[in-house]
């Protein structure tokens, strides 16, 4: 005697969703995992090593206030910004003069950015060296608007984002945050 077990197409559609969600969830777990791993600050175990940063390694990010950590890497290639902060290639690196941009997804290291705040703080810390940022205005622009990287008469950072930060898909707009580097005299003080 044959067995002979028949789906509904229904049924066989709700299997196949289920199976999809699991593979996505899963996919998603794993780039996380992997950002967080790389991102990780050393604990009290690895304080000992060299606190030299890696060669493709520009420093860090943070946002105290966001509880944002990120290495930054230079480049802005899917590969880095699955991982790290990245930086736009034609901009001044820490510690030259101008405005300094940064880009990251706004589902991993930037979906913090929509709490931020005129004020707040923002470091760069590379090598020994930490940049102090203050947050002075945030901006909603079109993707084809690159007058966020023009010079702004000072020492600033510029982060970008995708937005709106709940959309599906590729997302119309950029959310932009402009910083001013603080005075030497102020960051020896913070």
């Amino acid at each position: 005697m044959k067995l002979t077990i028949r789906l509904s197409p229904a049924r066989l559609l709700e299997s196949a969703l289920w199976i999809a969600s699991i593979v996505l969830l899963g996919y998603v777990a794993l780039i996380q995992f992997q950002a967080w791993s790389f991102n990780r600050v050393p604990n009290a175990t690895t304080a000992s090593l060299p606190a030299k940063a890696p060669r493709d390694s520009m420093g860090r990010l943070e946002i105290p206030r966001l509880a944002i950590s990120a290495k930054i890497l230079e480049g802005t290639s899917d590969a880095t910004l699955d991982k790290a902060v990245g930086h736009l290639t034609n901009t001044p690196i820490p510690g030259e003069p101008g405005n300094i941009a940064l880009a990251a997804h706004r589902d991993t290291f930037f979906r913090p950015l929509r709490n931020i705040k005129v004020n707040d703080e923002i470091t760069i810390t590379d090598q020994d060296i930490t940049y102090r940022y203050r947050v002075d205005s945030t901006a909603i622009v079109l993707p084809t608007d690159l007058t966020v990287l023009d010079s702004r008469g000072h020492d600033s950072l510029t982060l970008i984002t995708c937005y709106p930060f709940y959309f599906i898909g590729s997302a119309p707009k950029r959310f932009i945050v402009h910083a001013r580097l603080l005075p030497q005299s102020t960051q020896s003080l913070l």
